[in-house]
């Protein structure tokens, strides 16, 4: 290990160090926040139309520390596409240890190529350099891509998957277990809102050099125009990420960060019947909880994460 790579391991583990003692809050907050959910203090926010038993949804404001809505945080969630979170928080981390650079190309396996859409169309023995795949991933939620990113960084997907998990738990997401790289069905892939709120604000303070990636609308590649599924970025005013998921057992998924001015939040909405309806609830808990709120209406503090 050269000087320069076992400088930014060091400082990643520092870093890594910080996390975990400022997220081990969040599940006893959370937590807490749930014995809450039954005052008048709470405001009342109606859930999406959708099984009841998929819903789960949280409001942070991450510059404050303040949960501002929460309900079944904590439970047990299928991740759907958010799933490719960690893939890229595992590509971000490869390309600042030097392991990897933007220009490398990665190999694509006959089981990479061969995955379910949502998928770019890569083949068999061909390459795609890594900032292709960051915006395949980030855009277009391709599964093609996922696996060859996780072929190309973890040797299987399974191993890769097992260092998606050890990650989750070194970030303090002690309800999350990743099985594959994609998000696709899988009984024992499971996450949580709190677990998939504690990777967004992870990716956009660990990386922010890389975080504009979750706010492309479509990319171009190889002259064709690809289109993206997250319909607020460029429609409502502050969105700028991250990431949407969906399979039948999740319902529909999304992770979204919101910047207006000074106020900063990340909302998680799981389990909604629809794109639409999930999108709707995303933009009235916006509405609800951009706007300071009174001391009352907080549920618990958190350190500001910055």
């Amino acid at each position: 290990m050269n000087d320069a790579y076992a400088a930014t391991a060091s400082a990643a583990a520092g870093w890594h160090g910080l996390l975990r003692r400022m997220l081990a809050l969040v599940a006893v907050l959370v937590l807490a926040a749930g014995c809450a959910t039954s005052e008048a203090t709470l405001d009342v926010v109606s859930p999406p139309p959708g099984p009841e038993t998929k819903y789960s949804a949280l409001v942070i404001d991450t510059a404050s520390g303040a949960t501002l809505y929460q309900a079944n945080a904590t439970a047990a969630r299928y991740p759907a596409s958010l799933t490719k979170m960690m893939t890229l928080y595992l590509l971000f981390e490869a390309i600042e240890q030097g392991r990897v650079s933007k220009t490398s190309e990665i190999p694509v396996s006959s089981f990479a190529a061969r995955q379910p859409p949502s998928k770019i169309g890569i083949r068999t023995g061909q390459t795609i350099d890594v900032e292709s795949a960051i915006l395949a991933l980030a855009v277009k939620s391709g599964n093609d891509c996922a696996v060859a990113v996780a072929e190309y960084l973890g040797g299987t997907e399974e191993q890769f998957a097992q260092q998606m998990t050890a990650r989750a738990r070194q970030l303090g997401m002690t309800g999350t277990v990743f099985r594959n790289a994609s998000g696709l069905p899988d009984p024992e892939q499971r996450t949580t809102a709190r677990d998939m709120a504690i990777l967004g604000m992870a990716l956009k303070s660990r990386f922010p050099q890389h975080f504009h990636y979750f706010s492309e609308r479509d990319f171009v590649f190889r002259g064709k125009t690809i289109r993206g599924h997250n319909d607020l970025i460029g429609r409502v005013d502050g969105v700028n990420g991250i990431k949407t998921g969906y399979i039948k057992a999740s319902g529909y998924n999304i992770v979204t960060s919101v910047d207006r001015g000074s106020r900063r939040l990340m909302i998680v909405v799981m389990g909604a019947d629809s794109a639409r309806a999930r999108n709707a609830h995303v933009e009235e808990l916006i509405d609800k909880y951009m706007r300071p709120p009174a001391p009352k209406s907080m549920l618990s503090s958190l350190s500001p994460f910055d």
